[in-house]
Formats: structure tokens, sequence, C-alpha cells
């Protein structure tokens, strides 16, 4: 059996680091905090998690909020002004629920069971002596953090990063006293032109069931007023200013004002949407393997971070198991990646194309979604994959084909 270490526990690197030691495999967990800060600590995502996913950690045994979270089976998107004015609504579907697990929750008790199962976890912050070390005595280095010094070993792909500078302003917040929205409960996506959108969903955290929402500012535009906000408190204030101003139809869900669930719940910051070169070598000529958000990251506005790094760990759990006594080569690495890639190509449009002035097609198949069940069932179901969709929503003939048949004009 393989000697398997893995740098950053967070959803990727515990998810795959479980499933390692289940199979056998020896594993060293490297983490910056034990699992008491983590829980202590900031909120670190807003994690919203589909089928598909859920699914690979049901697998492990690993899913254990299933019966106490709360869970949401649709999706709903809308374009509206600063007025209310609608320009587009639409609300699907999903055949299986979704659910957001507060990550201070979720990693200590993933901590719990890697140690429980025979891990080896290490608390130390890592650097490229880190990886020297632990290349000489393992067989395999898998790098699951993208901060710091070991997070730029992995170089930059261009050839499938269309951008070199964050498309967002994000603020994220865990809150009480925002009403359900009207009918099944729902991830719900309102878009503002020009100046942002918000995002929300049902999740659980430390105190129990709360709705978790992201602004995301278009940088510059009028939501982009973070620079002054230090305290939770002017967060909170900022957020709900933002809301009654920006999307006054989902500001109607607010009882009185907005509460924090805790001090901690809140987290700005700006992201680069970026694909790396996942093999990265060391001074030593040791080679050292990037997973999930340490080589592909995107913009959270459609959801997908948590599954991304769910699917790439499943991904490149098979492939370890699949490999037997022969070497973690840089072609197998290269290969092994590639295979995700096959699935995260289409996030990464899925994502960008979100994130940008939308395409004409793009544009009527949403338009479309309005009046059209079938259209809507799938688009609320693209959350759990964005491959179901292709090729017609990111390829225009084949969006109109697709338009074609069911009866609508494209």
């Amino acid at each position: 059996m393989a000697k398997v270490a893995i740098v950053g526990a967070g959803q990727a690197g515990l998810h795959l680091g479980i499933g390692l030691l289940m199979a056998g495999h020896q594993v060293t967990m490297l983490s910056n905090r034990t699992g008491e800060q983590i829980a202590a600590g900031t909120v670190t995502s807003s994690q919203s998690m589909y089928d598909m996913a859920l699914g690979f950690e049901r697998e492990l045994g690993i899913d254990y909020w299933q019966d106490c979270s709360p869970q949401y089976s649709a999706a709903q998107m809308r374009l509206a002004d600063d007025a209310g004015n609608i320009g587009m609504f639409w609300q699907g579907l999903m055949d299986q629920p979704g659910q957001s697990i507060d990550q201070r929750i979720k990693m200590p008790r993933w901590m719990e069971r890697f140690e429980e199962l025979g891990g080896d976890l290490v608390i130390e912050d890592a650097d490229i002596a880190t990886l020297e070390r632990l290349s000489a005595g393992h067989d395999l280095v898998i790098v699951a953090s993208g901060k710091g010094e070991i997070g730029k070993l992995f170089e930059r792909n261009p050839a499938r990063s269309p951008f070199t500078q964050p498309q967002r302003v994000l603020a994220l917040t865990y809150v009480h006293r925002f009403n359900p929205r009207p009918g099944r409960p729902a991830i719900c996506i309102n878009i503002n032109p020009g100046v942002g959108e918000f995002v929300s969903f049902p999740g659980l955290t430390l105190d129990g069931p709360c709705e978790i929402f992201t602004i995301e500012a278009i940088p510059g535009g009028p939501m982009d007023i973070w620079g002054d906000v230090t305290t939770p408190a002017e967060h909170l204030a900022v957020s709900e200013k933002l809301l009654r101003e920006h999307f006054p139809i989902e500001a109607e869900r607010i009882d009185g004002h907005l509460e924090l669930t805790d001090d901690k719940a809140v987290l700005r910051g700006r992201i680069t949407p970026t694909t790396r070169h996942p093999v990265a070598t060391l001074p030593s000529g040791a080679l050292v393997f990037g997973i999930a958000d340490a080589v592909c990251v995107n913009d959270p506005i459609t959801g997908q971070g948590s599954n991304n790094a769910a699917k790439c760990a499943k991904v490149y759990l098979d492939a370890i198991l699949a490999r037997g006594d022969a070497p973690f080569d840089a072609a197998w690495m290269h290969d092994t990646f590639e295979t995700y890639w096959d699935y995260a190509r289409y996030v990464v449009d899925y994502t960008n194309m979100t994130l940008t002035p939308p395409p004409p097609h793009m544009l009527a198949i949403l338009k479309a979604a309005e009046g059209n069940a079938e259209i809507a069932h799938l688009m609320a179901n693209s959350f759990n994959d964005p491959k179901s969709i292709s090729p017609w929503y990111y390829d225009p003939a084949e969006a109109e084909a697709f338009l074609a048949s069911h009866a609508v004009a494209a």
C-alpha cells in the first residue's frame, strides 16, 4: 500500500485522506489548525453542495448531517433592477436536495474520523521545506492548500484561465431573521445588471439552521463599498443596506433587521478564477500534485467550490486505488488531472459565463426557462452537474437546436 501525504485538511484533502485510509493506505495529513481552532474560528465558505458530491461523501459514510441539516430542492434565478422591475424569473425543482454545512462543524468531525481510521494528523504550517521532507518519506504528496508559499508552486495555465484579476468583490454572511422564500427552500440567484449578484440558501451552522448569503459586487460598482468595513456589525449593516437598495424583492424576506448567527459569521474577499498546471517540481526535483482549489478555483457565484473539491477528490481517490504498485509519476499526475478536467472545464465555463455579460444564446435559454418547466428543471439540476447541460448551454449552434426542439424561438 502507498504512503500518501496531503497538505490541507479541507473538503478535498480530508475527503481524499479518509477514502485512502478506508482502502488501507497510510496517510499523513497536515493542517495549519486543529479541529478546535477551526470550530472556534471564522466561517470559511458558503459550501452549497448537491447530490453528486454528497453521494461521494455517502460512499465513505461521512455525510453525518443528512438528517439534521436544512435541505433545499429547488433553484431560482431572478434578474431585476434597484426598483424591483423584473426582467427575468424562473424556478425549477431539483431531482435530489442540496445542503450546506458550516465547515466549522464539518471539518473538525472529519478530522476526528480521519484519526479514528488511523491517519496521522499533523498540525503544522507547511512551506517548501515541509514538502521536501514529506516527499522524502512518502510515495505521493498532494497539495490541497492554495495559500502561501506552496500555493505559488503551481503555475497559472493561461489557456484555461481567461481572467487575470477578480471579477467580483465578495461578502459572505450567515444570518437569522431572513425568512424562507415563498415555496420550496431553494438556492436563489438574484442578478442586478451592472451592479452584481445576491445568492442565498439555507444552511446549518453552530447554533442550528440559518440562511447563508453572498453579495457579489462588480468591482468599482455601487456595491463595492467594503473598503472601510472592519467589524462584523459593520459588515452586517452594509449587507442589509445593499440588500434593501439593490435587491428589494429579496429584502422583503428580512424580519425586522438581520442578525448574525455569531460574531465570526462573516467573510470578505476577492477571488481570481484560475486554473493552474497540476504538477509542481520542488527544488530537489521531487514532484507534488495539486488538487481542487489549489489548481482550479472558481468564483462562488454558481456554488460549485465544495462540489468541485468532492468530485476532484473522488477522481484522485479512484486513480490512486487503480494505480497498484506503479509509481505516481508526472504522466500519471497529468492524466489524473485531465480526467478531472473533463468535468471541471464545464464548471469553469458555467461560472465564467455567469460572471461576464451573457452571450445571446445563454440569455435565450434562461429566458426560455421562464415559461418552460422542462428547461427550468434542467437548469435547476445544472447546479448539481454543469456538464449535464452540455453542449447546448455552452455552444450557440447547439443552443439554437435545443430551443427549437423545445418549441422555443432562439
